[in-house]
């Protein structure tokens, strides 16, 4: 959320801000609906006044028996009250258009963020690790020998549809393993705090990371009965005003009524999302909160099932485990004071890069430019994976900082140790790593000629010891 007195100090800088992103000009459309606002807001206090100069001046009347003056006064108080209620609406009106308006516009990018349309034009700022040379042609995860008994598409597709994938065996146990050896290396070697975390959020905490409004078709709703049941009675009363005839067949007690009636009696009438990652739990859980500064930097993580409808991506990576709808992924969460939070993002992107620094997995860090950066970022770092069956590099974690971006969204602050008033804090969420996508890049970058595959030796204390995924799917002693 953009701050409004910053955009009415410089709605120039505001513009040229969105101009960096491809986006249109705003500060307009946002300051006349500000101004809009604060006039309606003004005439309500000026009617408010002469309601209680009115007020006052009943009960001279009254005193003095003025009956014509008493009565004059008594209907102007009345129908002052009443404009007063109707500016007031209106007012609130305003403000809800324009903290929508405010809601749908991206974040500032910083002046450091390279100017560009899309991802062709992000640079990159390190590389690490060599590329495996191979003495045949490596294929992708899913068509390595070893790993095709225990990655199964056609089951979970059977269970789920498409984007789905149901591991098994020792795939699924290397899976496990690279989620527990990332949560222990964030929490015993990178100092963050392990969370376990809802993956059902409601729309305020939605909101407050910056995935509502704009973007609530990326993820899955999941309805309570009684919101598909107030949906259906909408349906049904639409249908019923073209095809009245249709409830006159109807029993005494009408489909809408049955809807309707359970709709009333449900356990819940709340609706729920399921999260796109731990972001949305671990930043929204100082929502409305005041914190000491010394606090700060307060650094989480979590290991999760995300959700994603992948909605834009039809036709994209549709082979394998690349792009799914539910996959896991350990995150990364710092709430820090605004002065320290550049330095944060540097730290944390140095803890997803000791990841795959750890597994031995080549891999090169980009910073995005400003047309591929996200909606709430200032600045994004990506580190993209290198994945030999694909000859190229797969992203593999996105390290962002907010800014305080979010925190005014979620009205999140800090009081200064010196004193004086609460600031905002700022956010930074990152990948470390996506569970999925780190197994797709173990398994590539440890394929052999014979189908095996040779595992990283720092999962060998999560693996019994064994570091080899044999050509039969199993896992031995390397």
């Amino acid at each position: 959320m953009h701050d409004i007195r910053a955009i009415r100090d410089n709605p120039e800088a505001f513009d040229a801000a969105l101009a960096r992103r491809g986006e249109a000009a705003m500060s307009q459309a946002v300051l006349s609906l500000d101004a809009a606002r604060r006039a309606k807001i003004a005439a309500a206090e000026t009617a408010k006044a002469e309601q209680n100069k009115a007020s006052k001046e009943v009960g001279a009347a009254k005193g003095r028996g003025d009956e014509a003056e008493f009565e004059r006064l008594r209907a102007l108080v009345s129908d002052k009250k009443a404009e007063v209620a109707a500016m007031n609406a209106e007012a609130q009106e305003l403000d809800a258009k324009l903290t929508d308006m405010l809601a749908r516009i991206p974040n500032n990018p910083a002046e450091d963020v390279p100017q560009g349309d899309d991802e062709n034009d992000n640079v990159e700022v390190k590389s690490w690790g060599d590329k495996p040379a191979f003495d045949f042609k490596p294929v992708e995860h899913y068509e390595i020998k070893g790993v095709k008994p225990g990655m199964d598409f056609e089951t979970a597709a059977k269970t789920s549809g498409a984007r789905f994938v149901m591991l098994k065996g020792a795939v699924a146990r290397v899976h496990r393993a690279l989620a527990q050896f990332m949560i222990d290396t964030h929490v015993d070697e990178n100092g963050l705090t392990e969370y376990n975390t809802p993956v059902l959020v409601n729309n305020a905490a939605m909101y407050g990371t910056d995935k509502l409004p704009k973007f609530g078709g990326d993820s899955f709703v999941a309805a309570s009965m009684a919101s598909r049941a107030r949906l259906s009675k909408m349906a049904l009363e639409d249908y019923s005003k073209s095809e009245p005839e249709i409830l006159d067949k109807l029993s005494d007690a009408s489909l809408a009524d049955i809807v309707e009636e359970a709709y009333e009696r449900a356990d819940t009438q709340e609706d729920y999302w399921l999260i796109p990652t731990s972001e949305v739990t671990l930043t929204y859980s100082i929502a409305g909160d005041t914190l000491e500064e010394r606090s700060l930097p307060m650094r989480m993580t979590a290991h999760t099932l995300c959700f994603r409808s992948e909605a834009g991506s039809a036709g994209r990576d549709t082979a394998g485990m690349l792009r799914q709808h539910q996959f896991e992924k350990v995150e990364m969460v710092s709430i820090t004071h605004p002065d320290e939070s550049d330095a944060e993002q540097q730290r944390m992107v140095t803890c997803a890069e000791g990841i795959l620094e750890k597994l031995g997995v080549p891999y090169r860090t980009v910073i995005l430019c400003t047309g591929d950066m996200g909606f709430g970022a200032r600045r994004t770092y990506d580190i993209e994976a290198w994945v030999p069956g694909q000859d190229c590099y797969r992203e593999i974690s996105s390290v962002s900082t907010t800014g305080d971006f979010q925190a005014r969204r979620m009205n999140a602050r800090f009081k200064p140790e010196g004193g004086g008033k609460p600031q905002f804090v700022h956010t930074l969420n990152g990948s470390g790593l996506a569970v999925g996508r780190c197994l797709i890049a173990v398994l590539e970058n440890g394929q052999q000629a014979d189908g095996s595959v040779k595992l990283p030796e720092a999962l060998a204390p999560y693996l019994g010891g064994k570091t080899t995924l044999t050509a039969e799917g199993v896992l031995a002693l390397g």
